[in-house]
């Protein structure tokens, strides 16, 4: 059995890797570079049961079990480690602190705990999602770079893809292309997949911020209410997010750039919060978009009325928790026809309207 994977991402990676573990031939087709969109520029942050209460619990819950074991079985290291993370806010008067950070100041109120390390644990996306596929090819899949220009059909299955000018032939196809899977849209029944774009920052803060998570709310100046989250990671860098924004995909995800004043408006607040952050190299200043669906859950699952094809994107701000349980439940999907270690109706593509193709004009 031969599975063409359409996108280089942490999806992509895990699907590669666990079908791999299955024995089954995989061959990832990239246009742009691995990790190049959110799986290399999110936060990397990881919680068993924030999730609890919705559809996505028991993924999130089988993902989290598998980030440690992935962690402990590989001699890779990825910056995977359990942490602390803590919740408060900053630039509005509150309550006294009920924990202190000693690289955050004074002003900014740290008012709970949020989890600690049974519960919350990071990794760095980016390393994650290149282990992962170094895992995969060690496991016999392959990487193939170039832009997927069309499915192939015969008698109602996929059978291929076309790349570059060439036809691709398979058992299976897999559209894991994030919030690029709209395009995917011209040659399969599949639902709309959009994109939120995020800015972040990484600084070079070497050993003077401990492994602590932070979410706080942060009012500005000027009166606007900032989410930021701050994520400081074992390779001495600190990564910061805050400010998201609903602008037009641009076709190549290496033309994401960040939108005019977001960054300086990150910079200030971080300047304002944190003497660490202050006196740090800024190494990153960067946007991405995350992928998400009109309902806010994923789609993981086959392509209504056409076998053989599959798709597995839309998990948002959840894309680097929920990977692993994504990939190992894709490849029973396609090895045994039904994923046994997850429930994937939830997930099911086909609870959606079809995205009418004409819409796609203004991201061609």
């Amino acid at each position: 059995m031969h599975v063409l994977i359409c996108g280089g991402g942490v999806i992509g990676a895990s699907i590669a890797y666990f079908l791999g573990r299955s024995g089954v031939k995989a061959t990832v087709i990239e246009s742009t570079g691995i990790a190049c969109a959110a799986s290399g520029k999110s936060g990397g942050f990881l919680a068993r049961d924030w999730c609890e209460g919705s559809p996505l619990a028991s993924l999130a819950q089988r993902s989290f079990e598998l980030h440690a074991q992935l962690a402990e079985q590989s001699a890779e290291d990825w910056g995977y480690r359990r942490l602390d993370t803590y919740g408060g806010f900053a630039g509005v008067s509150g309550r006294r602190n009920s924990h202190e950070l000693g690289w955050l100041l004074p002003k900014v109120t740290v008012s709970q705990r949020l989890g600690s390390p049974e519960n919350t644990a990071q990794v760095h996306p980016g390393q994650f999602t290149t282990a992962m596929l170094r895992a995969a090819e060690a496991h016999g899949a392959t990487l193939r770079l170039g832009k997927v220009t069309g499915i192939r059909q015969h008698a109602g299955r996929a059978n291929g893809v076309e790349v570059g000018g060439e036809t691709v032939d398979a058992d299976a196809v897999v559209i894991t292309m994030g919030p690029w899977s709209i395009l995917a849209a011209l040659w399969l029944p599949l639902p709309a997949v959009f994109g939120l774009k995020g800015h972040s920052l990484v600084f070079d803060t070497g050993k003077a911020v401990p492994g602590e998570a932070v979410f706080l709310e942060y009012r500005e100046p000027r009166g606007d209410v900032l989410s930021p989250e701050l994520f400081p990671r074992t390779d001495g860098t600190t990564y910061v997010c805050g400010i998201s924004s609903q602008e037009p995909l641009p076709v190549d995800p290496a033309d994401v750039a960040p939108e005019p004043g977001a960054i300086e408006r990150l910079e200030a607040m971080c300047a304002s919060i944190s003497p660490a952050l202050a006196s740090a190299k800024i190494l990153t200043r960067q946007a991405c978009f995350r992928p998400v669906t009109s309902d806010g859950l994923p789609l993981i699952g086959a392509v209504p009325g056409l076998a053989g094809a599959y798709v597995a994107t839309g998990h948002s701000v959840w894309g680097i928790l929920n990977a692993p349980a994504t990939g190992e439940a894709m490849a029973e999907l396609i090895t045994e026809g039904a994923a046994c270690t997850i429930d994937l109706s939830p997930f099911d593509p086909g609870r959606l309207p079809r995205l009418d193709p004409a819409r796609l004009g203004r991201t061609q």
